[in-house]
């Protein structure tokens, strides 16, 4: 006999029933975003999936991408009939993890930052051993994911492409810069690791695959749904890497078990590959997670010192004596940067409006004035 679901099985907690409580969204049903396609959204609750748009007021109040569901959101329908839904509400989200777009778009003007997806609980940040290997990269996705509330994992996959002394070395280096990261090692080739991983995820609990085109994140899914429901791509003859496939983020539901239904088990969110990783104006989850770093900067000579070349760097002293790594301090100066520069972007948009703003009331003054016709 088949489990029933229940809205706990789809992420449901304590915390987005006080939220929906105090929105006083009683008279609603509730259902959680799992894909996006081209301003419809699907939407799955207890009684099954519906295709859901929002509503023109919602589109009309929104001030940027952040006031649009995301997958992951928890919304309140009305059911509109024929499996079609009409998104009236976006809870509060607990959790979200979101990168910024390249610096500007097509008008000039800086783009929003793009939500890779919300209520997280897990970030599982995908590598392989092969040419994807990169230190750096890693801790850019854990920034990413610890500023947005979220404990990040490292799945290290493709391990059956190096020699066990070259995945050693990498573990070696992982362990050494990632102290407090828990991390699993798979092959799907050999079905290395699967079970471990299995066993990490639990039940009503959301976890969102991250990391470059062609590491693997599609066929990892796959070996979890035990199906082959997302279309990956073959192995590159040359290059021994997987074809990026996957085009747009979507949620899955794994089963807990063979005689369990869809769902009963844990959530993942696929996502396409992403070939860099903005920081948009993660200034906080870049301190979070370099803590020791912000621990060492309190005994610097200098409140503003840049931890770079400044006397009495407690930061750059502590690089000297060995007592920090010199490329995780390396990467931590070129994030910070990278924040900074974000920030000192939205000051000069927020500037630029101020501007705009004064002279348009100069303007109609000057009108006014001279006695316009339109006042």
């Amino acid at each position: 006999m088949e489990k029933e679901l229940t809205i706990e099985d789809l992420g449901w907690d304590a915390f987005f029933e006080t939220e929906r409580v105090k929105l006083g969204l009683d008279a609603f049903q509730i259902a959680r975003v799992i894909a996006e396609h081209r301003g419809a959204y699907k939407v799955k609750n207890t009684k099954g999936e519906y295709l859901a748009k929002i509503t023109g007021k919602r589109i009309f109040d929104a001030k940027s991408r952040e006031d649009y569901p995301a997958v992951g959101d928890w919304v309140a329908i009305t059911d509109a009939g024929e499996r079609q839904a009409i998104i009236r509400s976006i809870l509060p989200r607990k959790t979200i993890i979101k990168r910024k777009y390249g610096d500007k778009n097509k008008t000039g003007e800086k783009n929003d930052a793009q939500i890779i997806a919300t209520n997280i609980d897990v970030a599982f940040v995908v590598e392989s051993v092969d040419r994807d290997f990169n230190l750096n990269r890693l801790e850019r996705y854990f920034a990413l994911a610890i500023d947005g509330g979220i404990s990040p994992a490292i799945i290290l996959n493709k391990t059956d492409l190096v020699s066990e002394e070259d995945l050693s070395a990498k573990l070696f280096q992982m362990q050494n810069r990632f102290k407090d990261i828990d991390f699993i090692l798979t092959s799907t080739l050999h079905d290395k690791g699967l079970d471990e991983l299995k066993k990490y995820i639990a039940r009503g609990k959301t976890y969102c695959f991250l990391g470059s085109s062609g590491v693997g994140k599609s066929t990892l899914i796959n070996q979890l749904l035990g199906t082959d429901g997302i279309k990956t791509g073959e192995i590159g003859s040359r290059s021994g890497r997987g074809k990026h496939t996957t085009t747009a983020r979507e949620m899955y539901f794994l089963r807990e078990g063979p005689d369990a239904s869809a769902g009963a088990g844990g959530i993942v969110i696929d996502n396409p590959g992403m070939r860099e990783v903005g920081m948009a104006d993660m200034g906080a989850g870049v301190d979070s997670f370099f803590d020791e770093i912000t621990a060492l900067a309190k005994d610097c000579k200098y409140a503003d010192c840049t931890h770079v070349h400044e006397p009495g760097c407690a930061v750059v002293e502590a690089v000297e004596a060995g007592r920090l790594d010199k490329g995780r301090h390396a990467n931590y100066i070129s994030l910070k940067k990278e924040t900074e520069h974000y920030a000192m972007t939205e000051f000069e948009k927020k500037e630029k409006n101020r501007q705009f703003g004064k002279f348009l009331k100069k303007a109609k003054e000057e009108l006014r004035n001279a006695g316009h016709k339109d006042y």
